[in-house]
This record gives structure tokens, C-alpha cells and sequence, in this order.
């Protein structure tokens, strides 16, 4: 005879009225398989002493992916998210850097500036437009279209959290012990939250000098929703953040000067970091090498007198402008964390993390930007959370490769790359070890309004041995993250020069070019095509 039955997404046991004995056995089973399946949200009452399995703290990309893939794999979720406002003011929603003050509206504000360069490549293509020189970009219309753009985005992210049933908590998270977390709550009231395992992931924020008047000073933070347009603008920092803004910048008609302390893209490839520094230069931004800022004023007429020094000479200047960004690099966000509760393992303010993206204590694990020694983009961020909310719920044991992972820098002349720069393949691998193929190019669509081609070229990094695998491929020119999203794949595959030298290209394409790559640097001879079709 049949007493009850319990089920669930695991198990189902049903206890039979046959004897006490046998009632008992079947109930000592199923207790022993509730203990053993501790993925299943709300399942395993009887063991659990915390709110819920997963605790993720930071709403950007990275958090948000774990959060939703540990929901798929069966975990109890709250996510906590919290934005404080910049020192002029500027705070935004869920969905973090990326959405809100990086990676869209920086690509947006790029396209902008690419559609007004087209309105005068479009004339020589025989497009008739009355008083081109007289059209200009209005930046408060701009401005709002980003932001209602974002905007939808933070509304989306928010609905999905709520058709996940994940619990959103708008506050800001510290550690009360290592499975404790307190919430202080953008309402000002706090909350105390727990869960088996915690994962941090607070990205970061971008740095100020330490000089008189930095608080003067804009960053990107600040850029995408500032309520008046930049005029003439000094961009202090080149690395890829800077050299992106200062190239839409100029792209819709500011006048942008980009201050180097030391080298371009540190980091990426020396060769091609320079040369999109002088693609640049030939689109109309300005440099300022070995210099760094010693103070920034405001004058009366509403500008910064912004005072330099040459790091090199010790001579000493100063210039006026109507903007001052700072992009000299970004901090973790782990002031507010209360890590030394916990005795979490820190270097240079990010979070020390194993292969599995776990810390120093066992059941706190941290993703993305607040991680010591990752690449610092989103995709990274995305995988590593999902991949670690299946290993954590979903029994997988897949860790995440860092390896060969593809970029762009979305310059006036994009600049994208996968694998290794010929630096570290030299160093690696010995100078006498490597071969580089290289060659300039002609993009089709640039003949007709003769722009410009000098710094079309394409570079292949391999192994000079046997069939030559590749270690990296570089790509300087236009839509530059479309080129080399797929060669990526055929990088992490183990693309070779024989495979890519067979393969055939898609003609008249920028991408083909890699295909036919076959001069060397070691040969001297000339990497300049004679034609486009032969």
C-alpha cells in the first residue's frame, strides 16, 4: 500500500506500508541521495542553513552570467548590484561597465563618428549632399540616444532577473564571514544574506592621478552621458580606453589630444600599437609623448589649464582645454568588500584566483575584472562565470582557457588581434624560432574616395618550423572585430600557415588578405601588393 511519495527535478520515493523496517530503509536512501545532490534549489531543506546557493556580487556581465546559468543548473540565486556615482555625479543602472559606461556606448559613439566620415566618402561615390562640409554631429541628441539605448538594456537585464526568479538586491555588498553577506540597501535599511557559495564580481573603476586638481577631470565614466559637448579635449593615457575616445572624439569634429607617458597599448603588439598611434595622427588627433599632467586648473573662462612635465627632458608646459580625461588605468573595486574579514588573497588591489576562479578561501570564488592576471573584456567575463555556475551546479568540470583570446581597439582604424604579439612569441620562442609573415592592402571600398591606405596591414605570428603553426594574427583596418572573430576560432584549433596559405579567400574582402600572406620579414623583401586581383 502506498503512503506518500515525494518528488522532485532529482528523485522520486515513494514509501510503501510494508514494515517499519522497510519504511526506515527507503527513507535512510532518499535522505542519503537529497545530501548528495545539492544542486537542486529549495530541494535540500533539511541540510540547508543558508538563504541560497549562490550569492553574486556585481551586476555586470560576468555576475550576470553566472547568476543565470547557476538558475539553469537548479541554484537559489540573489545577485547584489550597486553603482556608486563618479565625483561629478554620473551613476547608472544594472548591467555594469560594459552596458552602461564601456563597450556599448563606446561602440555606438564609434559608429557615430564612422557615419560622418561616410557622409563624405559617400559624394565621391556619386551621393549628392548640400552643404557637406557645414554638417555637424548634435551631441546632446547624441548623448540621449545612448542612454535611451542603455536604458532599454538595464530594463531587459532587470526583467530577466525577475523571469529567472532571481532575486535582485540594489546595495551595496560586504563580507560579514565567508558565507555571510552584509547588504547595505540603496534605501539606506540593511540586509544580511547568506548562501554556500559566494561569487565576487565588482569589475572595476577607472583611476585618477594623484595631482592638484584631478577632481577636475572627466573619465569614461562620465564621457557617454556628459550633458554638454567636449570642445577641445585632453586625453590623458593611451591605452586602448583612451585611444578610443579620443578617436570618435575627433571622428565628430573635437579637437582631441591623447598624453603618453611612456608607450601606446601596453600590452598589444609594438609594431601595430604604433601604428594605429599614427593612423591617428593622419585622422587628426594629436599626441603628446613621454609627458605626464602635474596639475589641472579652472579657469574663468570655464576651461582647464592643464600643467605638464616631459618625462624625459624635464620640460615643463601648459595648454587649455574645454575637457580633461583621465584613462590611466582602472582599480578593483574591493575597498567595500570588507576582504580582510575573510582573509581573501589580494595582488595590486584584484583578487587572486585559481584555474577554477576560486580564491584562497574555498567557497568564494571571483570572476571577471576584479581578477589578478585576466584579460580584462567581457566575453572573458561572460564564459568564466558561466563556465564556473556549471562546475559549481551542473557537474562539469570545463575550466576556462585564456588563451588566444581575440580583441579590438575600435580606433578610427580598428585594430583587432588574436594570439601572440611578436614580442612575446620572440622571447618565447627565440627570434631564430618564429617566422612573420606580413603585408599591406588596399580595401576595395577606399579607392573610389582615395582615402587613405598606408596603414592597411595585416600580420601573421608562427612557429618557423614544420608546418608553421600560427601564435598570433594582428589586423589593422576596417571592421577589424569581424575579420578576426573567426580566425580566432581557427587560432584555438591550431591553425597553421600551410592551412591558412590553402586557404581560399572570399574576394573582394578585407579578410582574404590573410589568406594570402606570403612575405616574410626575415626576407626583406617588399610586403606592398602591385595589385589587388592578382
Amino acid at each position: 500500500m502506498t503512503l506518500f511519495t515525494i518528488r522532485s527535478a532529482k528523485v522520486v520515493v515513494t514509501l510503501l506500508r510494508f514494515t517499519q523496517k522497510k519504511s526506515s530503509i527507503v527513507a535512510t536512501v532518499a535522505q542519503q541521495r537529497w545530501v548528495s545532490t545539492p544542486t537542486v534549489a529549495g530541494v535540500c531543506q533539511n541540510e540547508s542553513k543558508y538563504g541560497y546557493d549562490l550569492i553574486v556580487i556585481g551586476g555586470g556581465s560576468g555576475g550576470l552570467a553566472c547568476a543565470k546559468e547557476a538558475v539553469v543548473n537548479g541554484a537559489k540565486v540573489a545577485c547584489l548590484d550597486f553603482v556608486k556615482p563618479t565625483p561629478h555625479g554620473s551613476k547608472w543602472g544594472l548591467g555594469g561597465t560594459c552596458v552602461n559606461v564601456g563597450c556599448v556606448p563606446k561602440k555606438l559613439m564609434h559608429q557615430a563618428s564612422l557615419l560622418g566620415e561616410a557622409l563624405y566618402d559617400a559624394q565621391a561615390y556619386g551621393w549628392e549632399i548640400p552643404d557637406a562640409e557645414n554638417i555637424k554631429p548634435d551631441w546632446g541628441k547624441l548623448v540621449q540616444s545612448v542612454q535611451n539605448h542603455i536604458k532599454s538594456i538595464n530594463w531587459v537585464t532587470r526583467v530577466d532577473l525577475r523571469d529567472k526568479k532571481i532575486e535582485y538586491l540594489n546595495g551595496l555588498g560586504s563580507f560579514r564571514d565567508s558565507h555571510t553577506i552584509l547588504v547595505k540597501m540603496k534605501n539606506d535599511t540593511e540586509r544580511t544574506v547568506s548562501a554556500r557559495n559566494i561569487v565576487i564580481a565588482v569589475g572595476g573603476r577607472p583611476r585618477y592621478p594623484d595631482i592638484p586638481g584631478a577632481e577636475l577631470g572627466i573619465t569614461s565614466d562620465d564621457l557617454f552621458s556628459l550633458d554638454k559637448p567636449p570642445g577641445r579635449t585632453l586625453i590623458v593615457g593611451a591605452g586602448y580606453i583612451g585611444l578610443e575616445c579620443a578617436g570618435f572624439l575627433r571622428g565628430l569634429g573635437y579637437d582631441a589630444t591623447v598624453m603618453v607617458r611612456s608607450i601606446i597599448l601596453r600590452g598589444f603588439d609594438q609594431q601595430m600599437a604604433n601604428m594605429v598611434a599614427d593612423s591617428m595622427v593622419e585622422h587628426g588627433v594629436k599626441f603628446i609623448h613621454k609627458t605626464i599632467p602635474k596639475s589641472v586648473e579652472k579657469t574663468l573662462h570655464n576651461t582647464y589649464l592643464v600643467k605638464y612635465i616631459n618625462i624625459e627632458t624635464e620640460e615643463e608646459g601648459c595648454d587649455e582645454y574645454d575637457t580633461v580625461m583621465w584613462a590611466i588605468g582602472r582599480k578593483g573595486l574591493v575597498e567595500d568588500l570588507n576582504l580582510t574579514s575573510i582573509g581573501i588573497e589580494l595582488k595590486n588591489d584584484k583578487i587572486l584566483v585559481n584555474d577554477a576562479e576560486q580564491t584562497n578561501v574555498s567557497n568564494v570564488y571571483a570572476v571577471g575584472d576584479i581578477t589578478y592576471g585576466r584579460p580584462e573584456l567581457t566575453p572573458v567575463a561572460i564564459h568564466a562565470g558561466r563556465l564556473l555556475a556549471r562546475r559549481l551546479f551542473g557537474n562539469s568540470t570545463q575550466l576556462m582557457d585564456y588563451c588566444n583570446v581575440a580583441t579590438t581597439v575600435f580606433s578610427p582604424l580598428e585594430y583587432a588581434c588574436v594570439g601572440m604579439s611578436e614580442e612575446d612569441a620572440a622571447q618565447e620562442y627565440g627570434e631564430d624560432n618564429i617566422e612573420v609573415f606580413h603585408g599591406f592592402y588596399k580595401p576595395t571600398e577606399f579607392f573610389i574616395p582615395q582615402k587613405s591606405v598606408r596603414y592597411c596591414y595585416v600580420k601573421a605570428v608562427a612557429e618557423r618550423s614544420g608546418d608553421q603553426r600560427v601564435l598570433g594574427l594582428h589586423y589593422l583596418g576596417p571592421v577589424a572585430g569581424e575579420v578576426i572573430q573567426g580566425f580566432a576560432a581557427a587560432v584555438k584549433c591550431g591553425l597553421t600557415m600551410k592551412i591558412l596559405m590553402n586557404t581560399v579567400g572570399i574576394h573582394p574582402t578585407t579578410a582574404e588578405e590573410f589568406t594570402r600572406l606570403n612575405i616574410t620579414k626575415r626576407s626583406g623583401a617588399d610586403p606592398t601588393p602591385a595589385s589587388c586581383c592578382s
